[in-house]
């Protein structure tokens, strides 16, 4: 692309290499937007030194797919010196926004996670408009989930109505105000009315007037009419066979229960025969490890902390059954379940995973729920998934794809974007 962009979309958020869901959905709306007219889309993130510095678990940087021509993923240094040590670096991203938002292109602007991106993009809006230079930009800040259960619930708890009230005002001065799901949509409403019932603000009913749904959004097709040879080769690689073994592929913290699936396994019938794939990087990364080595089944069980997007599709397809058993915990709820959603689409075995938080929006009744923190459950979901005769494991795939084909990174874009109003006009040729 030369010249002036027409359109453009800019995209805030923890942009890959993080592992985490909405990281890769910001690269599929990117993706999006750019097949739907969109002339640039500039994804503005965090520098890898940052990134590294935070914990949070991140892909190899060699395995990182390329983004299309015409995206840009671009990491603000930060601002002024040491003695300032985290406001540098939101300050570097600010700065990049208000220099877009002044450059005379009509300009999109999608925050993922309130806090601190939504709260940057608020304070780069406020600004540009002080410049008196023209702005032509509209906001919509998407709601992912851990910033509500993390941030703003634990403000609630904690009685920080200032650190509250910051988020929710920023949150609520976008244009267009989505979350992720019902779920994470109702958490947000029921916190804002208990700061209300404490300090007399009127944030709820706020929330709960303007507050839409958009699911995240994933590129389907990674996920469909996979090659049964491919399949095969790339299970072949890992030392894998085509349904056997129990695959769990997602962060590796404690609200995603392995230790519970760990225990289940080991109370399976068919675990002489079956392998344990545990897919992912985070926290509990060693701990997990260890727990696993004083296994009986240690042998048996294999962790696997360097697949790419790539290959996920693959190792999803060739599972005996999938199961996250995802837990509540103070610090985190599963507020979706995008790994869920991949692998209904991918096909293999059932689904295994429990109600909690907005899991059921993902999956609706194309799963076997088990009860949280129960092992024995996930040993008779597991030894119940591989009694399914082909038929009615191939009706149960059917049926689950169909499903998940509503979260397609282009359905979800132009619904989204529709309502908002900043679809781009379609290009003819």
């Amino acid at each position: 692309m030369t010249g002036t962009p027409r359109n453009r979309l800019v995209i805030v958020n923890r942009a890959d290499p993080v592992i985490c869901g909405h990281s890769v959905e910001g690269r599929n709306l990117a993706e999006a937007a750019i097949e739907r007219g969109f002339d640039e889309v500039r994804i503005i993130t965090w520098p890898i030194d940052r990134l590294e510095a935070t914990g949070l678990p991140l892909k190899p940087l060699d395995t990182m797919l390329p983004y299309s021509e015409g995206i840009f993923v671009e990491r603000p240094d930060p601002v002024g010196d040491y003695k300032v040590p985290d406001g540098r670096y939101l300050a570097g991203i600010t700065g990049r926004l208000i220099e877009l938002f002044t450059d005379g292109v009509p300009t999109v602007c999608l925050s993922l996670y309130l806090s601190p991106h939504t709260i940057a993009v608020a304070d780069a809006v406020r600004a540009a408009w002080n410049t008196g230079l023209p702005v032509n930009v509209t906001t919509i800040a998407e709601a992912v989930g851990s910033d509500v259960t993390n941030v703003v619930r634990s403000c609630v708890d904690e009685g920080r109505f200032g650190a509250a009230a910051h988020v929710l005002s920023s949150y609520l001065s976008q244009d267009h105000c989505v979350a992720v799901s019902e779920y994470t949509r109702d958490l947000i409403v029921s916190s804002a009315a208990e700061i209300d019932a404490e300090h007399g603000t009127a944030f709820a009913e706020q929330c709960s007037r303007r507050i839409e749904i958009s699911y995240p959004a994933i590129d389907t097709s990674a996920y469909l009419d996979l090659d049964p040879a491919v399949i095969e080769a790339t299970l072949a690689m890992r030392g894998l066979e085509r349904d056997g073994y129990v695959l769990f592929l997602s962060r590796l913290t404690k609200a995603k229960g392995v230790d519970d699936l760990i225990r289940g396994f080991e109370r399976t019938s068919a675990n002489e025969r079956l392998k344990l794939v545990i897919v992912g990087r985070g926290p509990e990364e060693q701990a997990l490890r260890e727990f696993a080595a004083a296994s009986a089944l240690a042998d048996r069980i294999v962790f696997l902390d360097d697949v790419d997007d790539a290959e996920k599709p693959y190792l999803m397809a060739g599972c005996a059954t999938y199961v996250l058993p995802s837990k509540p915990r103070p610090e985190f709820v599963e507020t979706f379940g995008i790994a869920l959603a991949e692998q209904m689409l991918a096909g293999g075995g059932t689904v295994i995973t429990t109600d909690t938080g907005g899991i059921i929006e993902a999956v609706g009744s194309h799963a076997t729920i088990v009860p949280v923190e129960d092992p024995d459950a996930i040993a008779a979901a597991i030894d119940a998934a591989l009694a399914l005769s082909p038929a009615e494991r191939a009706e149960r795939a059917a049926a689950a794809r169909a499903y998940a084909l509503q979260f397609d990174r282009g359905v979800v874009f132009e619904r989204l974007f529709d309502r908002a109003g900043a679809l781009p006009a379609r290009l003819t040729v």
